[in-house]
């Protein structure tokens, strides 16, 4: 038996959020406030690099695995049937338009990958997608993933629902786009 190498955007993302929290724990949390969160404070080279380091920043070792044990499952089939380029193009315009819109219509910061879980998670109800049907298990999915977000909003708490349901939309948007033409065989790298 040999080890593949399946999915270097997953695995890659993986070890550079785990990188990125190791290195916040060592400078005491300076990492995540200064290179791994989001949050509008004007135009910089660094503010454009947090637009996208934002999906690396993790508040500790709990919220790193909730999004990376669903990334790393759910990011290898997603990298088979779109290819590893555009999952990753993927992955960073759900980024940056969650930052974005964070930065435009909140006052607090983000960090975490939870917009990109909740992105790969609606995708993924795509898996078996043809033109002209939409399928049930999408319909599912947003209706039980909208209805836990609008409520969970409501609730005082430290979690952003807010890039939980942009990352579901952006998923939709992938999902029901032509653009992405998903494709059957031999994965992209």
């Amino acid at each position: 038996m040999t080890i593949r190498f399946n999915a270097p955007v997953a695995i890659g993302l993986t070890v550079s959020a785990l990188a990125a929290l190791l290195i916040n724990v060592s400078t005491g949390g300076y990492a995540n406030q200064y290179l791994f969160s989001t949050y509008a404070d004007g135009f910089s080279l660094l503010s454009f690099f947090r637009l996208f380091s934002h999906v690396l920043g993790h508040s500790g070792w709990d919220h790193f695995l909730a999004n990376f044990t669903l990334i790393l499952v759910l990011g290898p089939l997603l990298e088979e049937k779109y290819g590893s380029g555009r999952l990753l193009v993927m992955i960073m315009v759900t980024a940056m338009v969650t930052a974005l819109l964070n930065n435009i219509f909140f006052s607090t910061g983000l960090l975490g990958a939870s917009g990109i879980v909740f992105m790969m998670i609606v995708l993924s109800s795509f898996s078996n997608y043809r033109n002209g049907e939409l399928p049930v298990t999408f319909l599912v999915v947003v209706c039980l993933f909208l209805g836990r977000e609008i409520i969970a909003s409501f609730q005082p708490d430290t979690v952003s629902q807010f890039a939980h349901i942009a990352g579901g939309v952006a998923g939709s948007v992938f999902g029901l786009s032509g653009l992405l033409g998903g494709r059957r065989g031999t994965p992209e790298t």
